[in-house]
C-alpha cells in the first residue's frame, strides 16, 4: 500500500477500512458474534478504542493474530470454542460486503457445510512460463475468482486447520484446506464491488464504490 500504516487501519472515508468492515457485519441479522483477529500489539491499544467508538451492537471478541493469515484464522476458530455452528470467515481488508451476501453464504454452509463467494473470470487467462512468454490460453468459462466471505461449520473448517497445521500445508484461503480433505465447497455469486483493497489503486476504487453507494441512497430516499 506504500503506506507506513498496516492496510487495515488505512482510513477510509475518515474511518479505517476494518471499520467499514466490522460495520457491515455487525448490521448482518444472522451475525450474533464478531472475532476480531489482530496483530497482538493492537489488542489493548488499538482495538477497544475502535470498536467503542464505532458503537457495535453484536459482541466483539478480540483475538491475536499469527505470522500468517491461516496461523490467524485458526486462532480466531480457537476462541470460538467447541461451538459446532457456521462461522463465517471474512477479509478485514473487504469492506464493501452486503448482509444478503453474508446471509446466502451462511444458507450455503447450513446445507452443505461449506460455502464461498466468488465472481466468473472476465478476462482472458493466460498461462506464462518463467520468462514471461505465453505457454498456453486457458478456458476461463469454469474459472471462478474467490472472495470472502467463506461460511463453514465450525468443526469441519476447525478439522481442515488442523489436518493442515499437521501435513505442514499452507493454502491461501480456507476452502483450499476443505478442499484438500475431499470435502465440497458451494461456490455462489458475489459482487465485482466486493473488492480487496491491498494496492493503492484499490483505494481509489473504494472511495469511488463508496461515492456510488452514496448517489444510490440518496436517489431511493
Amino acid at each position: 500500500m506504500k503506506d507506513s500504516r498496516l492496510k487495515q487501519y488505512i482510513p477510509l472515508d475518515g474511518l479505517p477500512i476494518v471499520a467499514h468492515t466490522l460495520k457491515a457485519f455487525d448490521a448482518c441479522p444472522r451475525i450474533d458474534r464478531l472475532v476480531w483477529v489482530m496483530p497482538q500489539g493492537d489488542l489493548e491499544d488499538y482495538g477497544p478504542s475502535l470498536s467503542s467508538s464505532l458503537g457495535l451492537k453484536k459482541p466483539v471478541l478480540r483475538v491475536a493474530g499469527g505470522l500468517r493469515r491461516q496461523d490467524s484464522v485458526y486462532n480466531g476458530l480457537k476462541a470460538i470454542g467447541a461451538d459446532d455452528g457456521i462461522v463465517a470467515i471474512h477479509d478485514g481488508v473487504r469492506p464493501f460486503v452486503r448482509s444478503a451476501q453474508i446471509i446466502a453464504c451462511i444458507h450455503g454452509a447450513e446445507a452443505t457445510g461449506a460455502c464461498i463467494l466468488g465472481i466468473p473470470a472476465h478476462d482472458t487467462l493466460k498461462q506464462i512460463d518463467e520468462s514471461g512468454c505465453i505457454v498456453r490460453t486457458l478456458s476461463r468459462e469454469p474459472i471462478w475468482l474467490a472472495q470472502t466471505p467463506q461460511a463453514f461449520r465450525c468443526g469441519l473448517i476447525r478439522s481442515a486447520h488442523e489436518k493442515a497445521r499437521s501435513d505442514g500445508v499452507t493454502g491461501t484461503d480456507d476452502a483450499f484446506l476443505v478442499e484438500r480433505m475431499g470435502k465440497p465447497v458451494r461456490v455462489i455469486p458475489g459482487s465485482r464491488f466486493n473488492i480487496k483493497i491491498t494496492t493503492p489503486e484499490d483505494l481509489v476504487l473504494a472511495e469511488a464504490i463508496l461515492r456510488n453507494w452514496r448517489q444510490d441512497e440518496l436517489r431511493s430516499a
